[in-house]
C-alpha cells in the first residue's frame, strides 16, 4: 500500500511554523528491502498527561504505514498503551511483568499482533508495578529489559517504549537499552520545568549505564496557538533546545480521546484528520533523523 502524501507543515505569512522557525525539508522515507536491527526509542517524561502514550501509539502506526516494522513496549503499570490498542489488559495471562521477572517466559510468549499491519505489542497491566520491587535485588537490574528485548531486535526497525510517568527502575531500564529518547511535552510552564530534571537523569544514565543514549527530539503536544501562554512556552523551548525540537507539533483535537475509546490509532481511526497528518509528518522526521 503506498504511503499517503504528507502535506507541508502549516506556516504563517512569514513562512514560519508553530515552532517559530521555518520548517526544515524532510526527504521521503526510503523503501526498505529488509528489516532490522531495530532502533530503540524511549518515549519518556516523568510528568503525566503529556500525550506520551498517544504519541507512542500514533508514531508507531505512522512508522508502520511508512513500511517499517514496529514493536511497542508498554512499560507503564497503568497499561494505557495496551488499553489504547484495544487490549483487555486486565485479562492477560502473560505481560511484560512476566518477561522481566520469570526466566522461563520468552518474548514470543508475550508478543501480540495489533490491528495495525506491521506493528506488534508487548502488553502490560497493573502486575508490572511489582517489578520494581522484584528487580531491586537482581544483578544487572538496569539491563533486564535490554536482555529480554535483544532476541527480537533483528525483526524490527523501531522499538518504541512507553515509559511510566516517573523516573524509577522501569524507566531507567528503558533508558539503559534505548538508542535515543523522544520527550513528548505539553506546551505549559510545569512541563518546561520538568525538562531540566529529565535532562539530568538522561545525563546520569549516559554517564553510568548507556553511553550511546542521546536525545532524539522534543515533541510538543496539546498545542493551542490561540493562547499566549502556549506560544511563550514554545518560544522558550525552542530557545533552549534549538533544533532538537521537532518541527511537527501535535495540536489539541477531540479526535485523540475518540481513538482511545475505539482502541485504535488515529492513523486507522481518522486517517484524513489533522492529527493523523501530524503523526505521519513526525514519522518522516524520526526516520530522517
Amino acid at each position: 500500500m503506498p504511503t499517503p502524501q504528507v502535506p507541508a507543515p502549516p506556516v504563517d505569512a512569514d513562512g514560519l511554523g508553530p515552532t517559530g522557525r521555518a520548517p526544515r525539508p524532510v526527504p521521503e522515507p526510503p523503501v526498505l528491502t529488509s528489516h532490522g536491527p531495530a532502533r530503540v526509542i524511549a518515549m519518556c517524561n516523568q510528568k503525566g498527561g503529556v500525550g506520551k502514550t498517544t504519541s507512542t501509539i500514533n508514531l508507531g502506526a505512522a512508522l508502520a504505514e511508512a513500511g517499517r516494522r514496529v514493536l511497542l513496549v508498554d512499560l507503564d503499570p497503568q497499561g494505557a498503551l495496551s488499553a489504547g490498542l484495544g487490549v483487555a489488559h486486565h485479562e492477560l495471562e502473560l505481560t511484560v511483568h512476566n518477561l522481566l521477572v520469570e526466566r522461563k517466559v520468552s518474548i514470543d510468549d508475550v508478543l501480540m499482533r495489533t490491528h495495525v499491519d506491521g506493528m506488534d505489542l508487548l502488553p502490560s497491566n497493573i502486575d508490572l508495578s511489582a517489578a520494581e520491587i522484584q528487580l531491586v535485588t537482581e544483578v544487572g537490574r538496569e539491563q533486564t529489559l535490554g536482555r529480554v528485548l535483544h532476541p527480537v531486535l533483528d525483526r524490527y526497525d523501531y522499538v518504541l517504549i512507553d515509559c511510566q510517568p516517573s523516573l524509577g527502575l522501569l524507566t531507567v531500564n528503558a533508558l539503559t537499552c534505548a538508542d535515543a529518547v523522544i520527550i513528548p511535552m505539553e506546551c505549559e510552564y510545569f512541563s518546561l520545568r520538568g525538562l531540566a530534571l529529565l535532562n539530568d537523569t538522561l545525563e546520569k544514565v549516559r554517564d553510568r549505564l548507556n553511553p550511546r543514549l542521546r536525545l532524539a527530539g522534543i515533541l510538543v503536544t496539546m498545542f493551542d496557538a490561540r493562547t499566549l501562554h502556549a506560544r511563550e512556552v514554545m518560544a522558550r523551548v525552542v530557545e533552549v533546545f534549538g533544533d532538537t525540537v521537532y518541527d511537527t507539533v501535535i495540536n489539541r483535537t477531540v479526535k485523540f480521546p475518540e481513538t482511545s475509546v475505539a482502541g485504535e490509532s488515529i492513523i486507522t481511526w481518522a486517517p484524513k484528520s489533522a492529527g493523523a497528518t501530524a503523526y505521519r509528518a513526525l514519522a518522516r522526521e524520526v526516520i530522517a533523523r
